[in-house]
């Protein structure tokens, strides 16, 4: 089979792709016939060393695929070759074949896209996760999203309006705030432009926001912060900026706010009858078509390096997926 392969620790265009073995379930094992992978911003940081999790080169990156069962290991029930699937692991995604757990499996309903369902589960997952479990939004309150045209950020922005939030999106062009318009942002902030906090206050009438979505870090997390109503909810929930901010935690006193992080993959590890719970509502939402990635561009297996240079340059509006 085909695969891409990071042979050493290095920037996407390290990338080979090559001929190798087909691969073999272990017991509680399923190789799945990957059809389409999603790309996403962790993608890029795992092939440099620089996520939580380390694999030894080589290996293949991606860490969400769509496709159909092709084998099952020793000890598995409830699936069998010919089985749709969604696939989430760490890595192993970019490639024609892929060997997952088989309870990190969700069911694929007919109708459901390939390139759609493999660009759903990692950024919409995250977002429900943490609108849903973490920040527990309710209806009538507004909720901050910054870096909003991104993988999770699309999907924050899609999920709060879907749960009756008031959604401002914040990202540094004018062109990314179009895509989160389209896609159901009640206002917006090119933070690139505009100052951020000037913007929070005249659109909020100086109450501030009830939940801050923080995918980036960076300069940003700190104004946000700062811009929290009474009783608000700030998200952390990734670097995307590079820089790990260290906020003034007065601030939290003041506000009488909480700072409280989101690690989906961790979740799905410590909580998993809940992930079952949240992915279940997910692909119900995505069947209705009430939630739908917005796919940026489609590559093939090969371009692997170039769609993960379109990710790290943050380049992207949604989501990016190979297709074998």
């Amino acid at each position: 089979m085909k695969a891409v392969l990071c042979k050493k620790l290095g920037p996407p265009e390290d990338l080979v792709v090559e001929q190798v073995p087909s691969l073999v379930p272990g017991p509680g094992q399923v190789v799945v016939s990957v059809k389409a992978a999603g790309v996403n911003f962790p993608d890029t940081l795992i092939i440099q060393g620089r996520y939580q999790f380390k694999p030894e080169p080589p290996f293949s990156p991606g860490g969400e695929a769509a496709g159909v069962v092709k084998a099952v290991g020793e000890g598995v029930s409830g699936w069998q070759p010919g089985d749709r699937v969604i696939a989430a692991s760490t890595w192993g995604a970019f490639a024609e074949e892929m060997l997952c757990d088989a309870e990190r499996l969700i069911r694929l309903p007919e109708g459901v896209g390939f390139v759609d369902a493999a660009a759903y589960i990692l950024t919409y997952g995250t977002s429900y996760h943490a609108l849903k479990d973490r920040a527990q939004i309710k209806p009538g309150e507004t909720l901050l999203v910054l870096g909003a045209s991104g993988g999770v950020g699309l999907a924050a922005v899609q999920i709060g309006k879907l749960m009756g939030a008031r959604v401002i999106a914040a990202a540094s062009s004018d062109a990314k705030l179009a895509v989160c318009r389209a896609n159901g942002a009640d206002e917006t902030i090119n933070y690139g432009a505009e100052d951020l906090r000037a913007r929070v206050k005249a659109i909020t009438a100086g109450k501030g926001v009830d939940v801050v979505y923080d995918p980036v870090g960076g300069p940003y997390s700190e104004p946000a912060l700062r811009d929290m109503a009474w009783k608000g909810r700030f998200l952390v929930v990734g670097f995307a900026a590079g820089d790990i901010p260290k906020v003034p935690l007065n601030l939290a006193l003041l506000k009488g706010c909480a700072i409280v992080g989101v690690f989906w993959g961790a979740f799905t590890k410590a909580e998993p009858e809940a992930n079952r719970r949240n992915n279940h509502e997910l692909i119900e939402l995505l069947t209705q078509g009430r939630l739908k990635p917005h796919i940026h561009a489609t590559y093939p297996l090969e371009r692997a390096a170039e769609a993960l240079g379109e990710v790290a340059n943050k380049r992207v509006s949604g989501k990016v997926v190979l297709t074998t």
